[in-house]
């Protein structure tokens, strides 16, 4: 892939955004590498001696004009996203350039579409929200089992993690989310979102072989609430999380992701199981590969890279199967994913 001038990374030192960095580099683009933490943009630099950083701060609107200068778009990687994309995606606008994010915060990505749908539009440029493993790869996936259908009764999305460690970010966003939601749970049923404070069963999930039945959190809502009801016709999403990923997130003291190879992968594998399901007729695609953080950086590099050179069905505030070729998409991660898709079952 030809060069493609500069984009930016904002939060480029914490987790994912060192994998999105490495992405972009990899696949030959020029990322510039922003933060509001000096000395943390100082320590990548040594890394990276070759690429700029700048310093910019949500708090600081110019900081981010400054930061933005010259730049063909911008992945936003700094969560909570609650504090992060009204800044950035504001500075994106005001730059005349797309956002694309990882955001799993179910609030943060309603306020995306709620409060930055006309203004984007209006642009005609495109903005992505979580363009992630949450969101933004049960969107493609659910998207590419719909296949020519316009409608389904209920999707369901179940996620099997070997283990979960989750990083700062994640626990400082989820953190975030519950006090928006008053402690509350959240799913989407009726064709909208709902807080509720019932207790999440604890079910069995089948998930395809060699993995098979496993114990899951039943309403363990994820962001695919959001992205894929904002374009398919779907009135009921429901989301899974396997019992013992919910044990680790939610452990008195979690431990962070261990790097096991030269990408900085953790040893964490994952299978997201998509099923579709329209009278007695179901759909099912599954994709498995390893470490959520790492597999957002091919997703969001893959959304901007397709930005860029005009591969969108969409402007505005899009998610990923409205913006973009949902099986073609898919098939350009097949470095990073494996896919499997059994027949069409009835009754």
């Amino acid at each position: 892939m030809a060069t493609v001038g500069n984009i930016a990374v904002y939060g480029a030192y914490g987790h994912t955004g060192r994998f999105v960095v490495a992405e972009l580099r990899a696949r030959g683009h020029l990322p510039l590498l922003l933060g509001r933490d000096r000395d943390r943009l100082r320590a990548l630099a040594r890394e990276h001696p070759d690429v700029e950083t700048r310093r910019a701060s949500v708090d600081d609107p110019a900081s981010l004009d400054r930061a933005l200068d010259g730049t063909d778009a911008v992945i936003n990687t700094a969560g909570p996203f609650a504090a992060t994309t009204g800044a950035v995606l504001g500075a994106a606008l005001r730059a005349g350039i797309p956002y694309v994010d990882v955001a799993a915060e179910i609030e943060a990505n309603v306020d995306t579409f709620t409060h930055f749908a006309d203004s984007v539009r209006a642009a005609g440029t495109v903005a992505v929200p979580a363009m992630a493993c949450y969101g933004g790869l049960g969107d493609l996936l659910v998207t590419t089992a719909m296949g020519d259908w316009t409608a389904a009764d209920e999707v369901h999305v179940a996620y099997a993690l070997s283990s979960w460690h989750p990083t700062g970010g994640t626990l400082a966003s989820g953190a975030v989310s519950a006090r928006r939601r008053g402690g509350r749970r959240v799913r989407f049923t009726g064709g909208q979102l709902r807080y509720h404070d019932d207790p999440l069963p604890t079910l069995e999930w089948s998930f395809p072989a060699p993995l098979g039945p496993q114990r899951v959190i039943g309403e363990f809502t994820m962001a695919d609430v959001v992205t894929i009801p904002s374009h398919l016709a779907v009135p009921e999403v429901r989301t899974y999380l396997t019992a013992n990923a919910v044990a680790d997130l939610l452990s008195p003291d979690p431990t962070p992701p261990t790097a096991i190879d030269e990408r900085g992968r953790s040893a964490q594998t994952f299978v997201v199981d998509a099923l579709v399901r329209s009278g007695d007729t179901e759909r099912r695609l599954t994709a498995t590969g390893q470490d959520i953080y790492a597999i957002s950086a091919p997703l969001a590099v893959e959304a901007v890279d397709r930005i860029l050179t005009g591969r969108t069905r969409a402007t505005g505030v899009v998610s990923a199967g409205a913006a973009f070729d949902a099986p073609d998409f898919l098939d350009a991660l097949s470095g990073h994913l494996t896919l499997h898709a059994p027949a069409d079952t009835h009754g």
